[in-house]
């Protein structure tokens, strides 16, 4: 066996259930998602909101909304601040707005948006390992 072979093998041991296993105490927390596997719809709803938060220019938008607090922000002034066109943040910002991620709120010409707090509250919890 070579050492790469090795490495990539692990050790070895005669008895299969040897060091490669470790007993846990019943006091040590292991890592979890959540207290039980998800059932089919709510891993739905938290890819929908997984797969909005996977794209650069999304998580940019968000971030500016969210810097902002409480206070809604108009689209009009997210296009300087991140040098895209009005048709790719309203594309984007639907996005954000379809997976519950923010509100939208029409004031005459320009949309202005709010982060969702439950929102992430949401997706705190269903990704805390602690």
């Amino acid at each position: 066996m070579t050492a790469a072979t090795a490495h990539a093998t692990g050790p070895r041991s005669a008895d299969p259930s040897g060091p490669a296993r470790s007993s846990r105490s019943e006091s040590t927390p292991c890592c979890s998602l959540s207290d039980s596997p998800l059932d089919a719809q709510h891993a739905e709803h938290m890819a929908v909101k997984l797969k909005a938060l996977a794209d650069p220019t999304r998580l940019r938008l968000l971030s500016r909304i969210a810097a902002q607090g409480c206070d809604a922000v108009c689209a009009c002034d997210l296009l300087d601040e991140l040098g895209i066109s009005q048709p790719t943040v309203s594309h984007h910002l639907k996005k954000l707005v379809d997976a519950g991620l923010l509100t939208r709120e029409q004031r005459g010409r320009w949309a202005h948006y709010t982060v969702v707090r439950e929102a992430f509250a949401d997706l705190s919890g269903f990704l805390d390992l602690g």
